[in-house]
């Protein structure tokens, strides 16, 4: 068994380029190479319709592959955050305009109950329970986890709060 460290994160990746489901299980593999960082679940992949684009540019973009992944760490979050997008960079992540399709993306979830806003990093991520293709997959891997400073109903957790999303287009590959 893998050495756990002090942390618990979770990371949602995505992809609709160039293999995207190559490309998040190269992502996975990448995650468990980290120093002091252990990858410790990963979810199925989910193929998810483009959110965000009208109906004209629906027309030429390609669905998502997207996962959840739970790491074991001793990095910081803004060390852990540093490396994620280095996973993304080495992939050819671009970014040419806001929801551009892409290589890879990789988003920091949770860390801990860690609560931070800052310039580069926020926890927990403002938008993840806005989003099936994040909730879906991290309520597979970690159901009784609560998700932390974000407006849930009482006692609701991850797989409580996320039936509201499952006729979103996303479905397990």
């Amino acid at each position: 068994m893998p050495e756990l460290y002090s942390h618990t994160a979770y990371i949602a990746l995505g992809s609709n380029l160039q293999d995207p489901v190559i490309q998040v299980k190269n992502a996975f593999t990448h995650l468990n190479q980290l120093c002091k960082t252990n990858l410790v679940k990963t979810s199925s992949l989910y193929v998810t319709e483009p959110l965000g684009y009208d109906a004209e540019q629906l027309k030429t973009i390609p669905e998502f592959i997207n996962a959840v992944a739970e790491i074991s760490t001793d990095l910081t979050p803004l060390e852990l955050l540093e490396e994620i997008l280095g996973i993304e960079n080495e992939a050819g992540r671009e970014r040419p305009y806001a929801n551009a399709p892409r290589i890879l993306d990789c988003d920091l979830l949770l860390y801990d109950d860690v609560v931070m806003s800052t310039e580069k990093l926020t926890l927990p991520h403002p938008r993840m329970h806005l989003r099936s293709f994040v909730l879906l997959p991290l309520a597979e891997i970690a159901p009784k986890l609560n998700l932390p400073n974000l407006k849930l109903p009482d006692g609701s957790n991850v797989v409580e709060f996320v039936k509201t999303y499952l006729n979103q287009g996303i479905k397990k590959l």
